[in-house]
């Protein structure tokens, strides 16, 4: 008598499950909250010390520095550290998002230990010391190594270890600017890389708590301010389709000249360990000429926004800032891309709205800027949701939300058209590693076994012998085959390695050696089913059984059919107009 069981996995996060991994975001939440804290205030204390010599935990600006060449010591100084550092644990080098990405993805979301102690110190005492870097980006590195951590510490999945992570580092960005839906939304497009409730929820409540954090240290208002402007509909969106268009070319301005400042760095004839030194050479000397080119720069970030400076030094800032940072980040200096990316963009969308304010009147360059920070900064990092949701998380104003999405869109609608590959994920693709941000239906979970399973199915009857089933394999077809009763039911299934595993004699009956312990599926089961029992079962086909009939069987070729079916999906056809063109 054969055993017919049908295989059901297991779906979705059991409830209790569900809620242990959103308790232990939570932990995760407040100790990013706490780490982006401390790492502020170390830049904070840092910057304070070696640059205006004094002892202080205050924030400051590098607007009112009196830089001298005392500068370029302080920051060889810094870089040496760094490099030091970087000895000890290697990836702490440049803004860490892409080698979160590849722990996540080759790595089982396993990040180091001492990944979580370098990389904030490093990053602290390279911007202290003047590096043109955002804070963010090891920021968001600390707060997914302490995920990371705590994943490795219990007994969790790699898929449940990088929802760990991703929290991690969304708590960490959402602590430091105050944008926890942003931060969200972030960890959906950059690091998860799938969108579900045991994902989705414990990320909220990590980014709640840390969004929670930061109202408790810095307050409730917005980060940043925009000057008075006026959007009245539709007569200005064109101007913003440009703003989309510029924003674009900038992006792809930032993703290529990084790139190829990084290989001419690959090319030098010295070691890797003193390229920081030369970095810090440069965006020095250039920080003599313009301080504000130095450090995080939030507060030109508001100059810029509130419409403070005139275009000379919007443009000087602009190429400074841009140079400064593209050298240090490719020499493989510790430090993030955002603060930087929304700087130059932002100081390039000034000029822009200071050059076009007379033809569009009530536009301000600062809201001008607002719209290319968001453009840029989505299309460089190919997350273009982030973008838009941050930079009103950012300034609560409304008002150029509209214009904003427009002009984002856009943008990454050109760097799409002519990059393969976003300011995050080309070091990857150097490595070999090809990332892939398009979230799409699985077409193994919405198509069904009856769509796809072979129904004329070659069976074996129940007082056959082993010779029978020789000679079809013989013949050539499949590898396992049903044993059917007299009333059409299924007694078993014979394969291969049934037989090469007992090697029978050509007369012995075919259930001494057939496996009468069955794994079947109802033909309204999704393909995935298939597949899983195939894996866990380690079988090569399933029976399909309908009230107890055997009506097909699946194999791993009509497991592949679903994908020929989402194939046909892609394939245009032709449309009303054209049908009755020819007719």
């Amino acid at each position: 008598m054969a055993h017919l069981r049908s295989h059901r996995p297991q779906a979705g996060t059991p409830t209790g499950r569900l809620l242990w991994l959103s308790s232990i975001a939570a932990v995760v939440g407040l100790g990013a909250g706490g780490a982006a804290w401390a790492l502020l205030h170390l830049i904070r204390g840092i910057t304070n010390l070696a640059l205006f010599h004094r002892w202080s935990w205050q924030d400051v600006s590098l607007t009112n520095l009196h830089a001298g060449p005392w500068i370029i010591l302080v920051a060889v100084g810094g870089a040496l550290i760094v490099s030091l550092l970087a000895l000890w644990a290697p990836p702490i080098r440049g803004h860490g998002i892409p080698e979160t990405m590849e722990a996540i993805l080759v790595r089982q979301s396993r990040i180091r230990p001492r990944v979580a102690i370098a990389k904030p110190l490093s990053a602290a005492v390279a911007i202290g010391t003047g590096g043109p870097f955002g804070a963010e980006g090891p920021i968001i590195v600390t707060g997914g190594a302490l995920g990371s951590l705590i994943g490795q510490a219990m007994h969790t999945s790699p898929s449940e270890r990088k929802i760990l992570l991703a929290s991690g580092a969304a708590a960490g960005m959402a602590a430091t600017f105050g944008a926890p839906v942003a931060a969200v939304v972030l960890a959906l497009e950059l690091l998860l890389f799938e969108f579900s409730t045991r994902a989705f929820i414990p990320l909220v409540v990590a980014s709640s708590i840390a969004g929670a954090v930061h109202i408790a240290l810095f307050g409730t208002g917005a980060l940043f301010s925009v000057a008075t402007h006026d959007f009245a509909g539709l007569e200005k969106l064109p101007f913003y389709v440009l703003v989309g268009v510029f924003a674009g070319g900038l992006a792809l301005l930032i993703i290529k000249g990084l790139s190829l400042i990084e290989e001419a760095f690959a090319r030098l004839p010295i070691d890797l360990f003193w390229h920081p030194l030369i970095g810090a050479v440069v965006f020095a000397t250039i920080g003599i000429f313009v301080p504000r080119a130095l450090g995080v720069g939030y507060g030109t970030i508001s100059d810029i926004l509130g419409d403070k400076l005139v275009l000379s030094t919007l443009l000087v800032i602009f190429v400074a800032k841009l140079v400064a940072w593209w050298v240090a980040l490719a020499s493989g200096t510790s430090g993030g891309t955002l603060a930087p990316i929304l700087l130059i963009s932002g100081a390039c969308g000034g000029v822009i709205g200071h050059l076009f304010h007379g033809l569009y009147g009530g536009i301000s360059p600062g809201a001008v800027a607002v719209v290319m920070m968001a453009a840029t900064f989505g299309a460089a990092t190919r997350a273009t949701f982030t973008s838009i949701v941050f930079l009103f998380e950012l300034t609560r104003d409304y008002r150029i939300i509209l214009p904003l999405m427009l002009a984002s869109v856009i943008a990454d609608l050109i760097v799409h058209a002519f990059s393969a590959d976003s300011l995050l994920t080309e070091k990857l693709t150097r490595r070999g590693l090809h990332v892939r941000g398009d979230y799409e239906v699985d077409i193994l979970r919405t198509t069904s076994l009856h769509q796809v399973m072979t129904r004329d199915v070659e069976t074996i009857p129940i007082d056959a012998v082993v010779g029978d089933v020789t000679e079809k394999w013989d013949r050539g077809g499949h590898n396992s085959f049903p044993v059917m009763d007299g009333d059409g039911s299924v007694a078993g299934i014979v394969s291969r390695v049934d037989v090469l595993r007992e090697d029978p004699a050509p007369d012995a009956p075919i259930l001494d050696i057939a496996s009468t312990d069955v794994v079947t599926l109802a033909p309204s089961a999704p393909v995935i089913q298939a597949l899983h029992a195939m894996l866990e079962e380690g079988i090569e086909c399933v029976p399909i059984v309908d009230d107890g009939r055997l009506v097909g069987v699946c194999t791993r070729t009509d497991v592949l059919s679903a994908r020929r079916l989402q194939l046909d999906l892609e394939r245009r056809q032709p449309g009303v107009l054209r049908r009755r063109r020819n007719a």
